[in-house]
């Protein structure tokens, strides 16, 4: 492998860190959490492991001697056959496909730029390293696509924040807290 292992399984180490945040707020405030919150909960934990794991295979198949390009594009299969199962997974339950429906209509712009932008960007250039369209690209094409999956966690995770602070009333400084 060409690529330092020490970027993937730094990648894979920041996904963590993701996966550790959607884990505790989970746990502190499941009471307070709606279903669609929940839901980007969970979607947060998920796309991290996923994360984790595509960030992990191509420094495992590397020990293994094989050539770039095979390395490259069985990790590009590993990973897109990892998000296509999280999709299909994750919709089927219920609650998953009702905050779906609910963020296309109330918020279709944010929608458009999750599955229209941030999925495109990481399932085509996994296509393209497969069929092999750009071998000399295949390893930025991959990272490409690893570092959108991981930008798109924390695209989840902020909007779950940000709807969270959006749900609790602004509370007026003391004088401390002015100073």
């Amino acid at each position: 492998m060409t690529a330092d292992p020490a970027l993937f399984v730094a990648i894979a180490e920041i996904a963590g860190v993701f996966v550790g945040f959607a884990a505790l707020i989970s746990a502190t405030g499941r009471d307070e959490i709606t279903s669609a919150q929940l839901a980007q909960v969970r979607a947060v934990v998920t796309i991290g492991l996923v994360v984790i794991v595509a960030a992990l295979v191509p420094v495992g198949l590397s020990a293994y001697g094989l050539a770039d390009a095979v390395v490259w594009r069985v990790s590009a299969a590993v990973f897109l056959v990892l998000v296509w199962a999280v999709i299909a997974l994750a919709l089927r339950l219920r609650e998953n496909r009702a905050a779906a429906r609910a963020q296309a209509r109330s918020r279709p712009a944010l929608a458009a730029v999750f599955w229209g932008v941030l999925e495109v960007a990481i399932q085509l250039p996994l296509v393209l390293t497969i069929i092999g369209v750009f071998p000399d690209q295949a390893e930025a094409l991959y990272t490409t696509a690893l570092l959108v999956h991981l930008f798109e966690a924390a695209f989840v995770l902020g909007e779950f924040v940000y709807a969270r602070m959006l749900r609790r009333p602004a509370t007026a400084l003391t004088p401390d807290e002015q100073e």
